[in-house]
């Protein structure tokens, strides 16, 4: 009889099965359940068939507080931003300077989205940019979903340009993190190939739907004095995580208080009830962050991952071994979620004694390869909430196509250059 050269626990294919029924329900939404409903059920059957402790599931969530903080202040800055019709004005704006031409538009909102991914995270871009653009495109008269795909996609592909640009990047290096002088020489080059890339194939694929001429329209709007405050607040917001990173501060308190501070000046110069504001906000995304912890920290201890460990271990010179974690990791994140998975590949680095090098390459890897599919980085998940909340959807399936096209160019341009400065 055939032998399997290793066998594998039960409770490890149970993990498995469990941790991919939720990721699962989380992108198809079975019987119109929201996302969070999914994670979580998935995270509590792993504590119930003790798959894993109430402790270590206790543990997980506690890890992502940080990130729970920071992704509430963003959200609470995008429903300002929303309901004061600052995103009315960037559309008005938008259009007006496209000059007709739905190439252009197309160029405007990437860089756009490179601004806002660089200086709010990439998290901000899938959150605050998205109804943006669907809002710019609908006053434009214009199919909607391509210019939204470049929210998805420069989220990650520019999410590497500064610690801040991803909670990812602050987790994989943990108290390593390098100084911002030292952040920008060694990944500017590559984020630079990064952004080019993802930009040059997405805009290919979307050539059909970028043909022909945007109807004039009227003038863009004038921004309100509550927009202006939305603004003046996000443009803080940026200073004050620049400012966090510069002194290494955990970024999410900083990015409370601003939102907070901002939400109080707006509801203070207008009277306004903050009820309306407070409703709106997706809270139901942090109970999705930490269900998708828990699942990430069941798959750790079923040493899926072991094999990127191991990598380091075969005498694979420093270069081949950076591009090799790079992309196993970036391809692995696709599985198990880069935000969580950045919590591993950070144990891995520093289990293991990695260079900074070396981890700057599982980085890489973290924060780009998500843009294969849907499920690859939680900015991924929060823009398909995002779109569903504009009304509009796009399948698992059709974004993995599209994903297969833009990522793997970006991640290996990326990673190639990267490691070509690797010390041997």
């Amino acid at each position: 009889m055939m032998q399997w050269p290793v066998a594998i626990p039960w409770s490890h294919w149970a993990i498995w099965l469990i941790s991919a029924a939720a990721v699962g329900g989380v992108v198809a939404r079975p019987w119109g359940l929201p996302e969070a409903w999914w994670a979580v059920a998935g995270a509590a059957v792993l504590v119930v068939c003790s798959l894993i402790s109430t402790a270590e599931a206790s543990a997980a969530v506690l890890q992502g507080f940080n990130v729970y903080l920071f992704l509430a202040g963003m959200m609470l800055l995008s429903e300002l931003a929303r309901r004061e019709r600052l995103f009315d004005w960037l559309a008005g704006y938008a259009v007006a300077h496209s000059r007709g031409s739905p190439r252009r538009l197309f160029a405007l909102v990437y860089a756009v989205g490179i601004l806002v991914t660089v200086l709010l995270s990439n998290d901000a871009t899938a959150v605050v940019l998205t109804p943006a653009v669907y809002a710019a495109t609908r006053h434009a008269g214009i199919r909607p979903l391509p210019y939204l795909l470049i929210c998805a996609f420069i989220a990650n592909a520019a999410s590497f340009v500064l610690p801040i640009s991803n909670p990812a990047n602050l987790v994989v290096f943990a108290t390593r993190l390098p100084s911002l002088a030292a952040w920008l020489r060694e990944f500017s080059g590559a984020s630079v190939v990064s952004i080019l890339l993802t930009f040059l194939v997405l805009r290919w694929t979307q050539r059909s739907a970028l043909s022909g001429h945007i109807a004039p329209s009227a003038a863009p709007p004038e921004i309100s004095s509550g927009g202006r405050l939305a603004a003046a607040g996000i443009a803080a917001t940026a200073a004050v995580l620049l400012t966090a990173s510069a002194l290494e501060w955990p970024l999410g308190l900083p990015t409370l208080l601003s939102a907070a501070a901002t939400a109080l000046a707006i509801w203070m110069s207008g009277r306004e009830n903050p009820w309306p504001v407070i409703k709106g906000v997706s809270w139901s995304i942090l109970p999705l962050v930490g269900g998708l912890f828990v699942l990430a920290r069941g798959i750790e201890n079923t040493g899926l991952l072991d094999p990127i460990t191991r990598m380091f271990e075969t005498g694979l010179t420093a270069r081949r071994a950076a591009l090799a974690a790079g992309a196993a990791v970036g391809l692995a994140s696709n599985v198990a979620n880069n935000l969580p998975l950045g919590l591993v590949a950070g144990s891995i680095a520093r289990e293991a004694h990695l260079s900074a090098h070396i981890t700057g390459a599982l980085l890489i890897g973290i924060d780009l390869g998500p843009n294969l599919s849907v499920t690859g980085s939680l900015a991924t998940l929060l823009w398909l909430v995002a779109l569903r909340r504009e009304g509009e959807n796009i399948s698992a399936a059709r974004f993995l196509m599209l994903g297969a096209l833009v990522m793997p160019p970006a991640l290996l341009g990326s990673l190639a250059l990267f490691t070509s400065l690797a010390p041997g």
